[in-house]
């Protein structure tokens, strides 16, 4: 097996994008899931020739969660009429060109005034697979906190929050936000090894939605990690497209039976590894890629595509076990209803 493989996966764990061909195969595409829907004598509802365009045919939004030292929460009053006089986190729609850092920087600066440093990635929600919000968190590096003097169309003015009860919310959806933040922080204060590392979006550009599997098993018989890699073309790890009707977890159970069948054994997902995006004047798509972890061995799962498991350097797989045995390790994927 090629060292690329191995490397690819530290990359991957190191919030790095995948270069070269391998990143662009996929093994289950929307034409592809459209056929074994007809199989099955379902009429199939997506174009398979359905392409991501921001504005059009994909929304991408982004939200910030910046908590102070006094363990305050930056807000923002809404000057929008559907809303007005609310209160919400900075937060709003990608625009053309935009990568998700340079969105929420420009969506912080025009909604309270201040300059931002982005940190890490703290979560990924979906509401199906074309309605997609990135919530970061940073640190403030500078600019003026926005007063009602200073109110514009963005917004009316920004303040430092410390009791959310005080406010009239635009919506509830930000809390569980605000408290993964806050847990997140104290973790970082008190130097837990546990949750995953400051990580942000990776630039790579991509044509269409993609989601990428780290597929990881135990055999029982060596007691060594294997994943599962795709031999289509060439040696990588397997890639589905995300319909753009379903929400990502549906996606993700129609990639595990094309693998494994209908009987695909217990299986978890654990979260977000990593995200590529790089938009340009003809691809707004983007590359989430998945931890996926069988809770049985390897001699009771058997492979129906054209997959191999792959056994992994012993330095690999006690990373891989590392990130499986926490919880906190990867980012939430956050399904909307």
């Amino acid at each position: 097996m090629p060292d690329y493989v191995e490397n690819n996966i530290i990359k991957v764990l190191n919030g790095l994008p995948l270069e070269g061909d391998e990143s662009e195969i996929c093994d289950f595409t929307l034409e592809e899931q459209n056929s074994a829907l007809e199989s099955q004598g379902v009429a199939p509802t997506i174009d398979p020739t359905f392409k991501p365009i921001l504005g059009e045919t994909v929304t991408y939004i982004v939200a910030c969660v910046i908590i102070n030292e006094q363990n305050e929460i930056l807000m923002m009053q809404e000057a929008k009429q559907s809303c007005a006089g609310k209160w919400y986190l900075p937060a709003g729609r990608m625009e053309k060109g935009e990568n998700i850092i340079k969105a929420v920087t420009r969506e912080v600066l025009e909604e309270t005034g201040l300059n931002i440093e982005c940190t890490t990635l703290l979560m990924v929600e979906c509401a199906k697979g074309s309605w997609i919000r990135f919530v970061l968190t940073g640190v403030v590096i500078g600019g003026t906190l926005k007063t009602p003097a200073y109110a514009d169309k963005e917004s009316l003015q920004a303040k430092w929050i410390a009791n959310l009860d005080e406010l009239n919310l635009r919506a509830k959806d930000i809390m569980h936000l605000i408290e993964r933040t806050r847990a997140y922080m104290q973790a970082k204060k008190t130097k837990d090894q546990t949750w995953h590392p400051d990580l942000l979006p990776c630039l790579r550009s991509h044509s269409k939605l993609l989601l990428r599997t780290v597929i990881v098993i135990k055999k029982r018989a060596t007691n060594r990690v294997h994943i599962l890699l795709s031999e289509r073309n060439a040696w990588h790890l397997p890639v589905c497209e995300i319909n753009p009707t379903k929400s990502v977890h549906s996606t993700l159970r129609k990639f595990m039976i094309e693998l494994f069948g209908a009987e695909v054994g217990q299986h978890r997902p654990h979260g977000i590894l990593s995200v590529e995006h790089d938009p340009n004047e003809e691809n707004d798509g983007l590359c989430l890629t998945i931890l996926v972890a069988f809770r049985g061995p390897l001699e009771e799962v058997p492979i129906i595509g054209k997959c191999v498991w792959h056994e992994t350097s012993k330095a690999l797989g006690d990373l891989l076990l590392d990130r499986v045995g926490a919880k906190n390790s990867t980012f939430p994927i956050h399904v909307i209803c």
